[in-house]
């Protein structure tokens, strides 16, 4: 089953862990250069100080804590227990001594959902990406369709009740769902699938994350072997932006997916030296571009690395993790 390339989201993870948070300039300073390889973090990584190549972040942990609620709830999202879930995870990696938590907006929705608070009001004001780093288990539990945008929708309700939050989400979950379904415009379906739905969650003023996936995409895919890949990078830098808003990091994520469709393992790369969110910006293309080529398409030394070291983390089994989700996608 086609779900089991879910593993490339912890291969973009795992590249972009110790540039996260850095400027070019740092990665640059600090790494020698683009990303090209795994590394370990320097001491100066100012959220995963000293982690080893290969380990994964927040994005791929949090994508866990979905996929077992998941698969626990036979695919009717409980809110409340995946609240408790979430604080339980940032429980246990502050006990492990991690600084890669639960944002501060992400924890106060998801305290305020255990006060008692409406879910609808918890996570009104989210328009970052959180919902959109985790929700690739939701891509391979349901084809494409009404069940599936419910499922994303129910997956970032709670901390990304915005309308950047809620068509972040659903459009990665549906990128991921149509390349498991074999559609290779899978990037271009995802965003017309989300441009169909009606508008749903909170107003912001910020700017639309489907209006600028398709900006940037599609400036990627026409400009593609017309400028070079220093002047792409530039252009994700100065005019989409890398940060944690959802507009930013997930557009830069697409318009990557888009350029580098053939390329998966330079794809990754490249969005790990971009600085910025940069190891949720390859988590991202990861998933999206691995539901489409498998882990054949990927680099097999990096993929080997990031899957031992998971092996060695007896909390996160990948294998059975991703064979119930393939059952309840059946």
């Amino acid at each position: 089953m086609q779900g089991v390339r879910w593993s490339a989201l912890l291969w973009g993870d795992a590249l972009g862990m110790p540039t996260q948070s850095m400027s070019p300039a740092q990665i640059v300073e600090y790494y020698g250069g683009p990303i090209a390889t795994l590394h370990d973090a320097v001491p100066e990584q100012p959220i995963a100080p000293n982690m080893k190549a290969g380990a994964v972040t927040d994005d791929t942990e949090q994508a866990f804590v979905l996929a077992e609620r998941l698969v626990e709830d036979e695919g009717r999202l409980d809110n409340d227990a995946y609240a408790k879930d979430l604080l339980r995870w940032e429980a246990g990696m502050k006990a492990r001594g991690s600084l890669d938590l639960l944002g501060p907006s992400t924890k106060a929705a998801l305290q305020a959902l255990t006060n008692g608070v409406d879910p609808e009001e918890t996570g009104r004001f989210g328009t970052t990406n959180g919902g959109a780093m985790r929700v690739t288990p939701v891509g391979i539990a349901f084809r494409p369709g009404r069940a599936l945008a419910d499922a994303a929708w129910r997956s970032c309700v709670v901390t990304h009740n915005t309308v950047q939050g809620i068509e972040s989400t659903t459009l990665v979950a549906a990128a991921v769902s149509y390349a498991i379904e074999g559609e290779r415009d899978f990037l271009h379906r995802a965003l017309d699938f989300v441009k169909g739905m009606p508008p749903r969650g909170n107003w912001s003023a910020k700017a639309s994350v489907a209006a600028r996936v398709q900006l940037f995409m599609n400036r990627g895919e026409r400009e593609n072997g017309i400028t070079s890949d220093d002047e792409f990078a530039t252009i994700l830098q100065r005019d989409c932006g890398t940060s944690v808003e959802a507009n930013e990091s997930v557009a830069a994520a697409f318009a990557i997916a888009g350029r580098f469709f053939d390329e998966p393992t330079k794809a990754l790369c490249f969005a790990a030296s971009l600085g910025g969110d940069t190891d949720t910006i390859a988590a991202i293309a990861g998933a999206m571009l691995g539901a489409w080529h498998g882990p054949g398409g990927f680099d097999g030394a990096i993929a080997g690395q990031v899957l031992r070291r998971l092996k060695d983390d007896n909390r996160l089994d990948l294998e059975r993790t991703v064979r119930r989700l393939c059952a309840l996608r059946q």
